[in-house]
């Protein structure tokens, strides 16, 4: 076996382990959504944190059980008698403090039901009583743990709402939970430009990274940039700068189509359902696979990335809508997002452009990884589309 053959084959074992780790996430990993304000308590100089707590019914299924018939589907019922767990489980998760004294969790409303762009959440509303002390607390802090034990990759996507300069004007500040920053302080000063920035990016490249339904879709429209069509066959590119202007189509055309749909969406000047904008997109993923079978859009995959990149935009916006935009700063978190998922657009694109040039002349790139993991992307975005469509 030739090096090259060697590199190709850990290239087409990494698309396949991508496609199966896919088949169970479907569209993103485990996150739960997390909304803690903080006012001073009347009266007194201790701090009161209410909160308002999103959890996947899918993630407190698999820890506690909730689907007793195991009939593979959670009703309203099954979900309300294990209220008291689904709270004991959640509250002795996060740990809040203030000036390292512990506040006590406490329920403020009954357990509700919402629907996310991936499927239904608990609502938990929370408060939180602060020690009175003889000066107003300096420092909050939250330490978090919900799922760690059973999924390492689970994250915590919070919008904190610290006071505000003026009375009734909370700021906001996006954090991130995951087992690398279980602690964090919650400031009661405003969240800075450059600190809402920063993590506003880090979300959107974190999301084109988790969003495997996207990397599909783009993966599967570059897989034929370093080769050319004659004869209804696929023959290596004769040159690099063919192969990256090709890339560079696709990629502008994706990326000028969502950053489109994705502030118009975020700005709520248009909305669709999310049901039929998952659907879509794994539609999406079917024909861009198929497209490679056909090589039918070969030198117009870029018009494909465009027309299906608007409703990958929105896509991305019901996720910029589970995190929060600060109202106070909601064109530069919008900015940021957009940011953050193409510098992660732009790392996938740096790492599999030159060494799929490189391996553009052997056999198994042709026959194993364009035409063979094209088929076993057809296959599985089919599964996607049949799941969301049909809620099956």
């Amino acid at each position: 076996m030739t090096d090259a053959t060697s590199w190709l084959g850990r290239l087409a074992l990494a698309m396949l382990l991508l496609v199966g780790h896919t088949a169970a996430l479907a569209h993103k990993p485990s996150d739960s959504y997390l909304t803690l304000s903080a006012s001073p308590t009347t009266g007194s100089l201790s701090q009161t944190i209410t909160a308002r707590w999103d959890i996947a019914l899918r993630d407190l299924d698999y820890v506690l059980q909730l689907d007793r018939d195991g009939n593979g589907e959670l009703t309203w019922g099954e979900a309300r008698q294990r209220e008291a767990d689904i709270t004991r489980l959640a509250t002795g998760a996060l740990l809040v403090s203030a000036d390292n004294q512990v506040c006590p969790w406490s329920t403020s409303a009954p357990m509700q039901l919402d629907k996310h762009s991936d499927g239904t959440y608990a609502v938990l509303s929370l408060t939180a009583q602060c020690p009175a002390t003889a000066s107003a607390p300096k420092t909050i802090s939250a330490t978090y743990s919900l799922f760690f034990d059973v999924d390492p990759s689970h994250r915590g996507l919070v919008q904190w709402l610290a006071p505000g300069p003026k009375a009734g004007e909370p700021t906001a500040q996006a954090l991130i939970f995951s087992t690398e920053s279980a602690s964090q302080a919650l400031s009661l000063a405003p969240a800075g430009w450059l600190q809402t920035l920063r993590q506003y990016v880090i979300e959107g490249a974190w999301h084109i990274w988790i969003g495997y339904d996207h990397i599909l879709f783009l993966l599967s429209l570059l897989l034929p940039a370093v080769l050319v069509r004659r004869a209804n066959k696929w023959e290596p590119a004769p040159t690099l700068r063919g192969s990256v202007t090709e890339t560079l189509k696709v990629v502008t055309a994706f990326t000028v189509a969502h950053s489109i749909t994705l502030s118009l969406a975020a700005l709520q000047v248009i909305s669709l359902p999310s049901r039929l904008v998952e659907s879509v997109i794994a539609a999406s993923v079917v024909l861009a696979a198929l497209n490679n079978l056909r090589g039918s859009l070969d030198k117009r995959r870029w018009v494909m990335a465009f027309v299906f990149g608007l409703i990958h935009g929105f896509g991305f916006a019901s996720v910029l809508a589970d995190l929060g935009l600060p109202q106070g700063a909601l064109v530069l978190a919008l900015v940021g997002f957009n940011v953050g998922v193409e510098l992660g657009q732009l790392a996938i694109v740096a790492v599999f452009l030159p060494l799929a040039f490189w391996l553009r002349a052997t056999p198994f790139y042709r026959a194993g990884v364009l035409t063979g993991g094209s088929v076993v992307v057809a296959l599985l975005a089919t599964w996607w589309f049949l799941q969301r469509a049909f809620e099956l």
